[in-house]
């Protein structure tokens, strides 16, 4: 059942983003907050249907913790989920992510038009300068800037690899780093069709403050997002164990 569940709601997920990238055009030629208001319009849409064919809810946890001005919002990414999931909950928002994705006919012009900052992860020096210029924009803008430090999707339960460029951010701009913990990979895999039912929960969690010593920040950083991830996975296998299964072998004789 979980199988024609996820099958369903896949269908139906890009069923609806096709329908508004083509009634959303007009917001092209709008500013950015029609644009990013029809991207709050997809995931909420998305958020619905995930609730009502696969019984997955998404649950806000330490939303006092996030400003509602500028911050650089450093998030751990298991999974497409949290990439929607988490412009519901913000204003001006603006995601960190790679040029290549504007170049996609459709998505490529939205993701211009929301005005997000692409980055060429070729060109690395080049790639950081221009990024930073790109934040301090945004930052002086009173925008929220989302990055994922570990820069792509991990699988639940592999070894972290946090980068050191959000030290340098938060640095260069001054900007406070409101760091995110989450349990999507449990319900919402980073590869494969499944969507299993239960609850993802995305937690804000207490900002940090920048740091000359950016080894001091990027151990802080880690340490808060993990030891947060670790316990809403703890708490989602404790309320059913059936989800032990999605971790890998090394990480269920840890747990025990």
């Amino acid at each position: 059942m979980t199988v024609i569940r996820s099958l369903l709601f896949n269908v139906l997920f890009y069923a609806n983003i096709t329908v508004l990238a083509f009634l959303g055009l007009p917001t092209l030629l709008m500013k950015r907050a029609a644009v990013q208001e029809l991207a709050r319009i997809w995931s909420r849409n998305s958020l619905w249907l995930l609730k009502w064919i696969c019984g997955t809810t998404v649950e806000f946890r330490g939303l006092h913790n996030l400003p509602s001005g500028a911050c650089i919002i450093a998030a751990k990414h298991h999974s497409a989920l949290e990439t929607f999931a988490l412009t519901t909950q913000m204003g001006d928002f603006t995601f960190v992510l790679k040029r290549e994705l504007m170049s996609i006919p459709f998505f490529g012009w939205y993701l211009k038009g929301a005005e997000q900052i692409g980055i060429e992860r070729a060109k690395r020096g080049q790639a950081l300068a221009d990024l930073t210029r790109q934040v301090r924009q945004a930052i002086a803008e009173e925008r929220q800037v989302f990055i994922f430090p570990e820069g792509t999707r991990k699988a639940v339960g592999a070894p972290p690899d946090y980068k050191a460029g959000v030290a340098h951010l938060c640095l260069s701009t001054g900007a406070i780093c409101v760091p995110v913990a989450l349990n999507s990979g449990l319900f919402w895999p980073r590869r494969g069709i499944l969507r299993r039912p239960g609850r993802v929960v995305i937690e804000f969690l207490p900002p940090l403050a920048p740091d000359t010593d950016k080894q001091n920040f990027m151990r802080a950083l880690q340490a808060r997002i993990e030891t947060a991830t670790a316990r809403l996975i703890d708490e989602s296998i404790a309320a059913d164990p059936s989800l032990r299964t999605v971790l890998p072998p090394q990480a269920n004789s840890a747990t025990g």
